[in-house]
């Protein structure tokens, strides 16, 4: 099954979900977050899936949201800012495994969707960043309470607020990577773990993957308070010239994104 430009193929266990947006860096749109819910809900529903599997696609993981959708978005307010935050809530609330494959970019969501997976994979190409602050935003997807958790505070201060650019080596040294591995061997390292996972009692895992995560009212605690703030900064003086400052980049920045 193919929507917009999220291709989601379920079989052998697996529920495989790809960003093919390549003319904008795979930066997700409104119709991407809603395509990217009714994958992973269909995914849920599925007895015959055991695991989730999110790539991007040549060379690209995600260069984040749609700047073009948040300037647009500015009031916080109607269907397409509605789509992104049904994506975050859904996050923590999958119960089946999630496994990423990362080559290269890995911009704002791009980077925060990976602290909601149980395995990660990158290559040695592959760069995260999350300019929210840049953009006169916050962090978003449950990242402000996910980030010092997996990396320490130190290390998810430089990486939410100053916006330093991780390297895929320092996000393995950091946690959030599993392995890196060539860039060739991220999809078949990642769908070998994945292979695996659906191949286990999924029962078992589920029960499993639960104790791991612990108590999850928080983190649907602090994704709400982060979205009430984003809304309220989408329409700051701050973020508003930030947007406008980013769409008038050289055309090789465009598509990027928080």
């Amino acid at each position: 099954m193919s929507v917009d430009e999220v291709d989601v193929q379920a079989g052998d266990g697996m529920n495989v979900i790809r960003l093919v947006r390549l003319a904008k860096k795979n930066a997700l749109s409104v119709a991407m977050y809603r395509a990217l819910s009714e994958g992973l809900e269909a995914g849920e529903r599925d007895g015959s899936i055991g695991v989730h599997v999110l790539f991007g696609s040549e060379g690209v993981f995600s260069a984040g949201n749609d700047i073009g959708d948040f300037l647009a978005q500015g009031g916080g307010t109607g269907a397409g800012f509605d789509d992104g935050l049904r994506f975050l809530r859904l996050l923590p609330m999958l119960r089946k495994p999630i496994v990423a494959g990362v080559d290269g970019l890995a911009v704002g969501i791009g980077t925060t969707v990976l602290f909601h997976c149980d395995l990660v994979y990158a290559s040695a190409r592959s760069v995260f960043s999350t300019p929210f602050v840049d953009l006169g935003l916050v962090p978003e997807a449950g990242s402000s309470l996910l980030s010092p958790q997996r990396l320490g505070y130190a290390r998810a201060f430089e990486l939410l607020v100053l916006g330093e650019p991780f390297s895929a080596e320092r996000m393995l040294a950091a946690g959030l990577v599993n392995a890196v591995v060539d860039e060739g061997d991220v999809e078949k390292t990642a769908l070998s773990s994945a292979r695996r996972l659906a191949a286990k009692p999924a029962q078992a895992v589920a029960l499993s993957r639960s104790l791991l995560r612990g108590d999850l009212v928080p983190l649907g605690e602090r994704i709400e308070a982060e979205v009430r703030l984003f809304k309220e900064r989408l329409s700051s003086a701050e973020a508003q010239a930030a947007f406008a400052d980013f769409l008038h980049k050289p055309p090789a920045s465009d598509g990027a994104a928080d």
